[in-house]
């Protein structure tokens, strides 16, 4: 089947909550996660897409994350099989809403042409703690990223105008065995595969900042306090 760009998502930083709300779920936040369905043709350059933005430049943005992907499929499960129905396309803070694809079938380095822009696979999205802050779910980090359900960044190889409804062509696919779900498995997994983490390192399509998150994981011999990116503030 054809990959399709089936929604098209962009917005800019809002701010919503009560500073004084007890419930720390409530309380005043800022993200740009809160993005709107594009109607027709849009420019997507080498840092964005036109009209979108990042609340936190630090974490998000920037050239190797220039494009966030979901699969369309990803919602049908968080509505079926969780239950969270108010969990709908364009929900997770995602640009491009595809279907025909997800994580398994997605692999770093994956280069595609639409119209006429040209994107390629840069790294598996690390989820935070803002989807759980929008949908009141305190533990949905960590149910994305134990389920691998992350999501994907694109890098931007050729600027140029896309449209929802248009199909993906693969144009190349050097790192198949790098799928964004094994990648999330090595990131993310109770085990540390220190042998895994090193040869993951080694793959030059893959972001260089996981790059060196991976090397520095391996230097340390040890994994990461997560709580901090899962719960963050909501707890």
């Amino acid at each position: 089947m054809d990959i399709l760009l089936k929604s098209i998502f962009v917005g800019l930083p809002k701010t919503v909550g009560n500073k004084e709300a007890a419930d720390l779920m409530d309380r005043e936040w800022t993200s740009a996660i809160f993005k709107e369905p594009v109607q027709g043709p849009i420019f997507v350059g080498k840092t964005k897409i036109n009209g979108d933005c990042q609340g936190d430049l630090e974490h998000h943005g920037g050239p190797e994350k220039a494009v966030l992907g979901y699969s369309l499929d990803n919602y049908t499960y968080w509505q079926g099989e969780l239950g969270y129905t108010q969990i709908i396309p364009g929900g997770m803070g995602e640009n491009f809403s595809m279907a025909n694809i997800d994580e398994e079938s997605i692999a770093i380095g994956d280069t595609f042409q639409i119209g006429e822009t040209v994107v390629q696979v840069s790294q598996p999205r690390q989820p935070c703690w803002k989807p759980a802050r929008r949908f009141k779910i305190k533990n949905l980090a960590l149910l994305m990223q134990n389920t691998g359900k992350t999501g994907w960044y694109f890098r931007v190889l050729q600027e140029g105008v896309v449209e929802e409804g248009q199909t993906f062509t693969l144009v190349d696919r050097l790192y198949p065995q790098w799928t964004i779900s094994k990648c999330n498995q090595i990131l993310h997994g109770k085990e540390q595969n220190f042998a895994e983490m090193r040869e993951l390192a080694h793959c030059e399509l893959l972001a260089p900042g996981m790059r060196d998150t991976l090397e520095k994981r391996v230097e340390k011999g040890e994994a990461p306090d997560i709580r901090s990116r899962v719960f963050g503030p909501n707890e």
